[in-house]
């Protein structure tokens, strides 16, 4: 048996007894109706309103305009109170969703920050490996070029060192023949000397082919490598 059933079979039985006891009063108007059960529950209920089955007997109520006033005020307070919540959780929704907005944009700019931070890295150290390239390149030519400059030197004093040389050989070959010339001068005429005085005359008649010493102050002819690395610095 559902609860409306019970509630319908209720309010008959009331009924019921309600006319028993009208037709008893009106045999018996001497008689007063028997005191109600005081162990039974009774339900106080509004019966304009939904009806709460929780048992014993009901008994419809009828609200003052002071309790309803007081019922309307507290329905206004709770609702107040829910819309109040709402707004709260929304406010607290979207102080928590701009939070995470924030926090990703945050992880965003220092993903960026620490991105451009490892190209920056990565540019500073292509630099420095282009600057220490360059440093060598010049250390490299610049030691070239100052061989290049030991060797003209040492070419140039090879050359000063073979001109002095044969200046030396030609003015000894001079002396040797102004000393011949000298002999056959002076003791040419002598008897025993006349053999060697024609000798010495005929080595002196002949012609000689002298090579002439070379400058040492001749501008001197780089190698094809010392050239390239002058030119290159």
């Amino acid at each position: 048996m559902s609860k409306n059933t019970t509630v319908v079979l209720v309010l008959v039985l009331a009924a019921c007894c309600a006319q028993g006891a009208l037709a008893q009063m009106g045999s018996k108007e001497d008689t007063t109706p028997p005191p109600m059960d005081p162990t039974r529950k009774v339900s106080r209920q509004v019966c304009t309103r939904t009806i709460q089955m929780d048992g014993g007997n009901l008994m419809c109520i009828q609200l003052t305009n002071a309790q309803i006033r007081a019922e309307i005020e507290e329905e206004e307070r709770q609702a107040r109170a829910r819309r109040e919540a709402a707004e709260r959780a929304e406010r607290e929704r979207l102080e928590r969703e701009r939070a995470e907005q924030l926090a990703r944009e945050e992880a965003a700019r220092k993903a960026r920050a620490a991105e451009e931070e490892r190209i920056a890295a990565e540019r500073r150290r292509l630099e420095a490996e282009a600057a220490a390239a360059a440093a060598a390149e010049r250390e490299r030519q610049e030691r070239a070029a100052a061989e290049a400059r030991a060797r003209q030197l040492a070419e140039q004093e090879a050359r000063e060192a073979a001109e002095r040389e044969c200046r030396r050989v030609a003015q000894e070959r001079l002396d040797g023949r102004a000393l011949l010339v000298n002999f056959v001068d002076n003791y040419g005429k002598i008897e025993e000397n006349k053999g060697i005085a024609g000798q010495i005359t005929a080595f002196l008649a002949k012609a000689r082919k002298v090579e002439p010493c070379p400058s040492a102050n001749s501008t001197a002819r780089l190698s094809q490598a010392d050239s390239q690395l002058v030119n290159s610095r």
